[in-house]
């Protein structure tokens, strides 16, 4: 929520989807019946998480699926189900649903791009604060403090 709050005061013009919100961005995957193909998000930030939520009134049993491609899994998705994941790491995508029946998505995420531009003082330079390149080296995000 510290980044989002520093985007918003930075680019006041910029638009999101609801105040207070832990999320940049919202897509609406509407039916009657939404399905995608195998992808990686490569534009969500890279270690956050993704939510999506199962819409519509289909039998979840025999359809509407989430595969997790690397994982090697294929969930059951029941309508009004929402699941977190790192989209940008596990290739997803869900299954075909029932003649009849019908599937929406909301998908929920954080743009990577203003996570970099936070870190990069709020410029488009390559370089983080310490003179290194903030955006590909991860250590940033690992707690130095012992845990109580």
């Amino acid at each position: 929520m510290k980044i989002l709050q520093e985007v918003k005061a930075s680019l006041p013009s910029l638009a999101f989807p609801y105040d207070d919100y832990p999320f940049s961005a919202v897509t609406f995957n509407l039916g009657p019946d939404a399905c995608t193909k195998p992808h990686k998000d490569s534009w969500d930030l890279t270690w956050g998480w993704c939510a999506v939520t199962s819409l519509g009134n289909f039998d979840h049993t025999k359809g509407g699926h989430l595969v997790l491609w690397d994982l090697g899994m294929v969930v059951e998705f029941p309508p009004h189900s929402t699941i977190l994941f790192p989209s940008t790491i596990i290739t997803h995508s869900n299954t075909a649903i029932q003649d009849g029946e019908w599937r929406s998505s909301v998908t929920q995420y954080n743009v990577a791009g203003l996570f970099r531009w936070v870190a990069y003082g709020h410029s488009l330079n390559r370089e983080g604060p310490s003179g290194t390149d903030w955006w590909d080296n991860f250590n940033h995000m690992f707690s130095t403090s012992r845990p109580r």
